[in-house]
């Protein structure tokens, strides 16, 4: 008889050894990337960059060919310096491992630099950047620092060459100025926030509203440190530190570092000092060159005056030696006497109009006294009037009318008999 051959089902029972559930399988390639890839470096460009309430960050990493996610734990986050933004090209270490709800691979990053500029580098740039176009940099918003203040805050280490290099060139320059010193740590953790609240309180006492304190005036405020690395000054470019010299009140002069440094706090400030003995040179005026240009320009202004004085003395004397001041009563008289002819020629011209008009009202009187109707009657004509009228036609009276005749000397009073006859109106 022949023998049966096993179904296609028994043989791949035969040849398994184990089946795998999702999530077995998934486990087990957990934990191959765990295992084997511990720490690796990554290089590629940031895309796809979120980072939600819980404070963790969530990206993408990829190159041309590829991608990989990335997450950046809060904790870690916290101490990147740069902003992570897409667009960015990295190099990141980290870990491997699965996302075993979704079943996609990802790196656990632990640190992460910027391609071709360092991590520091980078977030100093896009710092400034971001603090210029808010226009914290702006010339217009700078704050006069005053040629001699009475009180001077200072903002840095108690302990560091710093402090001892301004007091030391102040007190030379400029012995008795009162300082206010607000100690800070200039580096590490906590500096940043040491430096802001220090800049804040020196405020707040200026205004008087430091509790527990009196009102205290303070003229300008110096913030810095000596010397360091970029790390060591990275306080400095803390946007914390930025935004609190700019909010202040009292006029601010940064001095951190050496001549080649740069902060953040340097572009924000009032002025900036190359170094700390700098700015103790530039926050006061040498007291003894000061005294020697008041001494030089009071002698100055000494010698003008008397200038001064002789000049007028001059002019008085010329003055005193003048006609006027001579003869005051002969000018007196001279004017008097024009006064006199001007006022002679004015009686006379005066006069001379009179008569004139004189003439000439008489001409016009003559001319009117020939029009006269009283001048008409003397040459023998008389006017007849009735009620008060005149007469100029006979027809204009009736039997019984009173009318009165005017003559040059008297007036005859007359009744018309008859009415004349043959005249019509």
């Amino acid at each position: 008889m022949k023998e049966e051959q096993p179904s296609l089902l028994d043989r791949l029972s035969k040849e398994r050894k184990k089946v795998f559930t999702v999530s077995e399988l998934t486990a087990n390639v957990k934990y191959l990337l765990e295992t084997n890839f511990q720490s690796v470096w990554v290089a590629g460009e940031l895309s796809n960059v979120r980072i939600p309430a819980s404070g963790h960050c969530y990206l993408t990493l990829k190159d041309a060919g590829a991608q990989i996610a990335g997450v950046i734990w809060r904790s870690t986050l916290a101490r990147v310096k740069f902003e992570i933004e897409d667009g960015i090209k990295v190099a990141v270490r980290g870990s491997l491992t699965v996302y075993e709800p979704r079943g996609n691979y990802q790196i656990i990053i632990d640190k992460i630099e910027p391609e071709g500029v360092g991590a520091l580098q980078l977030a100093f740039l896009q710092l400034r950047d971001k603090l210029q176009k808010e226009g914290l940099f702006d010339l217009d918003k700078k704050k006069p620092v005053p040629f001699l203040p009475r009180r001077i805050g200072i903002v840095t280490s108690p302990t560091g060459a710093a402090i001892r290099d301004m007091l030391n060139v102040i007190s030379r320059r400029f012995p008795g100025v009162d300082i206010i010193l607000a100690p800070v740590r200039v580096q590490g953790d906590g500096a940043r926030e040491e430096i802001a609240e220090a800049i804040r309180s020196l405020n707040l006492l200026n205004a008087g509203r430091l509790p527990g304190l009196p009102a205290t005036d303070i003229d300008v405020m110096i913030v810095g440190r000596g010397g360091g690395s970029l790390e060591d000054l990275w306080a400095f470019n803390e946007e914390i530190v930025a935004r609190a010299v700019f909010a202040s009140d009292i006029p601010v002069i940064s001095a951190v570092g050496h001549e080649i440094d740069f902060t953040i706090a340097d572009f924000v400030a009032d002025l900036r000092a190359l170094t700390p003995s700098e700015a103790g040179e530039k926050v006061v005026p040498r007291k003894d060159q000061l005294l020697e240009t008041l001494v030089s320009r009071r002698a100055a202004l000494a010698t003008a005056l008397r200038n001064r004085v002789l000049l007028m003395r001059r002019r008085l004397e010329t003055l005193a030696r003048s006609y006027a001041f001579r003869a005051p009563l002969e000018m007196l008289h001279r004017e008097e006497q024009r006064l006199d002819d001007v006022s002679a020629r004015m009686f006379s011209a005066a006069m001379m109009l009179m008569s004139a008009s004189r003439e000439k009202v008489a001409g016009i009187a003559g001319r009117l006294d020939n029009l006269s109707p009283l001048k008409v009657l003397s040459r023998g004509y008389s006017v007849t009037m009735k009620d008060g009228k005149s007469l100029k036609n006979a027809a204009d009276v009736e039997e019984g009318d009173e009318i009165e005749t005017r003559l040059h000397k008297g007036t005859i009073h007359s009744k018309v008999q008859t009415k004349p006859k043959g005249t019509e109106r």
